[in-house]
């Protein structure tokens, strides 16, 4: 399983078409557009898994793809960073 960094998405964008668009490229496990804490507004990125070889393919067809007029940006998501706790 891999997790794809999905940044630049559209505002007017909802999960399940970001699932639509890459379930073109295989089995979509799970969408998760990321909010903001204070105002639960979208960020405008988020996270999609797929299996292995199917992410590869949707990578690489989708980065710089034009969804509503906006290019994504589209690769490997990487581990987080720990924080410092306060």
């Amino acid at each position: 399983m891999k997790s794809i960094y999905v940044g630049n998405i559209p505002f007017s964008a909802s999960e399940n078409d970001v699932r639509d668009l890459f379930g073109e490229y295989g089995n979509v496990t799970s969408v998760k557009l990321i909010q903001d804490h204070e105002t639960g507004r979208f960020r405008g990125f988020g996270f999609v898994e797929m299996e292995d070889a199917e992410a590869a393919s949707a990578i690489e067809a989708l980065d710089g793809f034009q969804m509503s007029g906006r290019p994504l940006k589209v690769n490997e998501a990487k581990p987080r960073a720990p924080r410092p706790r306060y």
